[in-house]
């Protein structure tokens, strides 16, 4: 019996889960955003829906949660970087080895569900709270399809924008890339961010139109960028 290996993945279509994104991406795109997923904020959500069996639909969380930056969670918490957020939140998920994880950031994250009814963004996922703004930022500069696909893209499925904004298409640790294969948004399992994978200067026509928390890679960023700069 043959042994079933699946294709190498298309670079245009799927996410690096270790070492330099860049590196990863190198002949397909030139530059990658981090976009940070907000934490949650809710005003009109019940907190025991924020459980997996019960977990809000993503219009549920549009209507009834605010989105909380990376930057205010530093400043209501104390912490000193978006690093140790990053650190904070895979440990809280176990998805750091234990001698990179942080049980003490993990417990300062954790107990802005108490005190400020502040909910952690999920992993592997783009949020809900960002998805549809970067449905309008791909429609300003002239997108109106986009290829859905599953983790490893080996199922894609073309849907109209305008449709994707009304419903909740993207599957978990799935991605969207454009038809002429220019952008991506993908996902990593373990992270609570996404990658826009484009030109640069596509980039930034999006980050012009809409104010996205994030950063740039440099050839030295890592998918565990967190680490490497806590190791460093």
């Amino acid at each position: 019996m043959t042994k079933r290996v699946l294709p190498v993945p298309d670079k245009f279509a799927s996410c690096p889960n270790e070492g330099s994104v860049l590196s990863y991406f190198e002949g397909q795109f030139e530059s990658v955003y981090v976009l940070l997923s907000p934490f949650m904020r809710s005003t009109s959500i019940p907190m025991d829906r924020f459980c997996p069996e019960k977990w809000p639909t993503k219009q549920e969380l549009i209507d009834g949660t605010e989105s909380v930056t990376w930057e205010q969670v530093l400043s209501l918490t104390g912490l000193k970087s978006i690093d140790e957020i990053d650190i904070g939140l895979r440990t809280s998920i176990g998805g750091l080895n234990k001698k990179f994880s942080n049980e003490e950031l993990s417990k300062t994250l954790c107990q802005l569900v108490e005190t400020e009814n502040i909910i952690h963004p999920q992993e592997g996922d783009v949020s809900p709270l960002i998805e549809n703004r970067l449905y309008d930022s791909l429609q300003h500069i002239g997108q109106d399809w986009l290829w859905v696909g599953d983790e490893f893209c080996s199922e894609r499925k073309l849907k109209w924008i305008d449709d994707l904004k009304k419903g909740d298409e993207i599957p978990c640790h799935g991605c969207v890339f454009t038809p002429d294969k220019s952008i991506l948004i993908t996902s990593d399992w373990d992270s609570h961010f996404s990658f826009l994978c484009s030109s640069k200067s596509t980039i930034d026509q999006i980050l012009d139109h809409q104010d996205f928390e994030g950063f740039f890679c440099t050839p030295e960023t890592d998918v565990y960028w967190s680490v490497a700069a806590a190791r460093d």
